[in-house]
């Protein structure tokens, strides 16, 4: 594992951690014990005698927790990094201490993305309402659980803990259709649009993935909400308003129904109260898209 070091050491490690791996030179079927070693060149994970190297300028896929079913039962937190191998395509498996992992993680898609050159409308709505934003050319950067669109005279920040929705769609810029990631994001009390159209579609795929990073666990928990339709028009309610509204403005019926459906909102954790009434929390947010994308296909 030491001398795996040596084909990095020039171009700086930027990670270097011991977790359990499966590539496709690891003869075992159930993990290993392997030194992980990330530059801004290449990925090399190191087990005993054998050594795998990733260019980086090959991984076309980065996907988090997604594990192949013959290997679940072996990982917990993981990643997988898909890439080309001559006329190919190879997977690489790690499994880390969730710091670790985390840490590479974002290491892993700060060097992908780095000088990755995208055009960015931001913003593209502000609620519901379209406003007259502009395509301004931007390069990316990432930070732990945020990311940073540069523009010449312009820098635009997201909180991944903000982003409510997602989905992907072309553009036309410049003549030529290109694939573009349209995502809302709440950093205050209204929902913003952004639209990022990306030149290359490896880098759209890798991006994507990292905007949906916490986003998708988040997803997760609501699909374990159940909720009347009642309270459901309340979320909408909220949301129409802006995303905080006084109870008069959401009572449609029996005033005690709507405090007893507004206190089941709360225990889920869609709900809390504001300065001027209920406020919907990102859950509650992403809820209200869920329906609105469901009543409109």
């Amino acid at each position: 594992a030491d001398g795996s070091k040596h084909c990095v050491m020039s171009e700086a490690v930027v990670a270097d951690f011991v977790g359990r791996v499966v590539t496709p030179e690891t003869t075992r079927e159930e993990p290993v014990s392997g030194r992980v070693l990330l530059s801004r060149r290449r990925l090399v994970i190191a087990t005993g005698d054998d050594r795998t190297t990733i260019p980086l300028a090959s991984v076309f896929d980065v996907a988090i927790g997604t594990v192949p079913g013959d290997l679940q039962t072996f990982f917990s937190d993981s990643v997988t990094v898909a890439y080309e191998r001559g006329d190919a395509r190879a997977t690489a498996l790690v499994e880390g201490e969730p710091d670790d992992l985390d840490r590479f993680v974002t290491l892993l898609f700060a060097t992908l993305l780095a000088d990755v050159t995208v055009t960015v409308r931001h913003p593209a709505a502000i609620g519901g309402r379209v406003v007259d934003g502009e395509d301004r050319p931007a390069t990316i950067s990432i930070a732990a659980g945020s990311i940073t669109f540069d523009g010449c005279d312009r820098t635009t920040t997201v909180d991944l803990a903000s982003v409510v929705d997602y989905d992907r769609t072309t553009r036309t810029i410049d003549g030529t259709r290109r694939p573009a990631i349209v995502f809302r994001h709440a950093p205050e009390r209204q929902t913003v649009t952004s639209i990022v159209t990306v030149l290359n579609p490896r880098s759209m795929t890798i991006l994507g993935r990292y905007l949906r990073r916490e986003y998708a666990a988040v997803l997760e928990d609501l699909d374990d909400v159940r909720l009347p339709p009642e309270a459901l028009e309340i979320l909408v309610s909220i949301h129409a308003a802006g995303g905080a509204a006084p109870l008069s403005a959401i009572v449609t019926g029996d005033a005690s129904r709507t405090t007893m459906l507004l206190d089941t909102l709360r225990e889920d954790g869609l709900v809390v109260d504001g300065e001027t009434g209920p406020t919907l929390t990102r859950l509650g947010t992403m809820a209200v898209t869920s329906r609105l994308e469901q009543v409109n296909s």
